[in-house]
């Protein structure tokens, strides 16, 4: 099987080791890749904006499954664009096409999707300019805080919670009048669900479904869960207060009638969907639906799954994943993002990072890093994701920050308290 893993990141690194393991593995690249995906994977320099440019690359390598790391190419309809092309048909591709991929692409789709199919959530309504003052009553309907949600895609920051009801007001005015582009152009409000976040990852094939391991993430940049919202600073699988019978019902309740709803819609849908969770007292609800894996809870869940990942993408391709068998340890996984100073707001780059290559042999995943001269740089906000496996929590974490205590860079940051709070559960 030579397979072709679309994206960047951390998350498509860590897609990139596991797969590279696989025994059906022929060859595998990577677009673009990063200089950690190198040691397992060709990197092609292609922009994954340009679709055609995609193609001419599949063909010239005889690529048999692609993998579409992050959700933009996928609510742009690159999985339209290969399932329509005649000379693309027999390829495997993981991933919605835009229909599907809609369950990210529109907050309104998707909470509008939830209450059909009865999945618990928060309650919400949609606004757009025209009906401002709309909004502002259903605002004052509600108890603080208050949840905003651009309808579109927002580079991971369209979600605000404010607890006061007149600056709740003011962003939303702002949200709607362009401060995310057209993504704002509609607003979700919701009702504030009160529990403790995590996350839970299905792979199906449109009927049949494998549930991979839950996470929990860590958004904010300082310890204690202080600072400003970023895109991730760590995450722990498995979740200790997601229990037995709590993922039973997120099974019954949310799983099953995703599925299920996506075919009454005739949507069909083969890859990933991320379903963020809110735990309420022991009962989940959804927060929201990713149509691809998160990034830094892969580099978390990945490497707790034990059995052949390519395995079951073929067996998603050819519609048969109820005979797959997923195999995950018990172990925990530990992962603790490094960042540029500054992040997540204004941050330099191009410094040189020392220690990365004796690490060589432990789950180093990189996420903004290249080559400059030979050399090994930063080149983003999010530097690099480092995991520990261990029996435990806190000898995960001993482990870790060890190993983490061995990189450096100019600048270098992260946070000294993941997983901490979840020794006491």
């Amino acid at each position: 099987m030579r397979v072709l893993i679309i994206g960047s990141g951390g998350r498509e690194n860590a897609i990139a080791w596991k797969i590279s393991k696989s025994p059906l593995l022929e060859k595998l690249f990577c677009a673009p890749g990063n200089p950690g995906t190198s040691s397992v994977a060709e990197n092609l320099n292609i922009d994954i904006k340009n679709f055609d440019a995609v193609k001419c690359a599949v063909l010239e390598n005889s690529v048999d499954m692609i993998v579409v790391g992050p959700e933009e190419p996928l609510v742009n309809g690159m999985g339209d664009f290969f399932k329509n092309d005649e000379s693309l048909k027999e390829i495997i591709f993981i991933g919605p096409g835009s229909e599907g991929a809609k369950l990210e692409g529109s907050k309104e789709f998707a909470k509008d999707f939830m209450y059909k199919y009865r999945i618990p959530t928060a309650g919400y309504k949609s606004f757009n300019i025209d009906s401002f003052e709309d909004a502002e009553q259903y605002i004052d309907s509600l108890k603080a805080p208050y949840v905003l949600k651009a309808d579109g895609l927002a580079a991971g920051k369209g979600v605000l919670i404010i607890d006061d009801s007149r600056q709740a007001k003011r962003e939303l005015k702002e949200m709607l009048t362009g401060r995310f582009g057209s993504a704002g152009d509609k607003v979700v409000i919701e009702e504030f669900l009160s529990g403790i976040e995590l996350s839970v990852f299905v792979l199906t094939d449109g009927k049949n479904y494998l549930i991979l391991p839950e996470a929990k993430d860590y958004k904010r940049a300082c310890d204690g869960d202080k600072g400003l919202n970023t895109g991730g600073m760590g995450a722990v699988s498995p979740v200790p207060f997601a229990d037995a019978d709590f993922m039973r019902k997120v099974e019954s309740r949310i799983i099953v009638p995703t599925i299920a709803g996506l075919q009454n819609e005739g949507i069909e849908y083969k890859g990933f969907i991320f379903i963020g969770l809110m735990n309420c007292s022991g009962d989940p609800y959804v927060i929201e639906y990713n149509v691809r894996m998160g990034d830094p809870e892969s580099e978390a869940v990945i490497p707790r799954i034990e059995s052949d990942l390519l395995s079951h993408f073929i067996a998603l391709g050819e519609g048969r994943l109820d005979r797959e068998r997923i195999e995950i340890s018990d172990k925990f996984a530990i992962t603790l993002v490094m960042v540029s100073g500054g992040y997540p707001q204004s941050f330099e780059k191009g410094f040189e990072i020392s220690g990365a290559y004796e690490l060589s042999g432990e789950m180093l995943f990189h996420s903004g890093t290249t080559f400059n001269e030979g050399k090994l740089v930063t080149s983003g906000g999010r530097v690099l994701a480092l995991t520990a496996l261990a029996d435990g929590i806190q000898s995960g974490r001993e482990k870790l920050y060890s190993l983490a205590r061995k990189v450096s860079y100019k600048g270098i940051f992260y946070r000294g308290d993941i997983g901490l709070d979840l020794i006491t559960h």
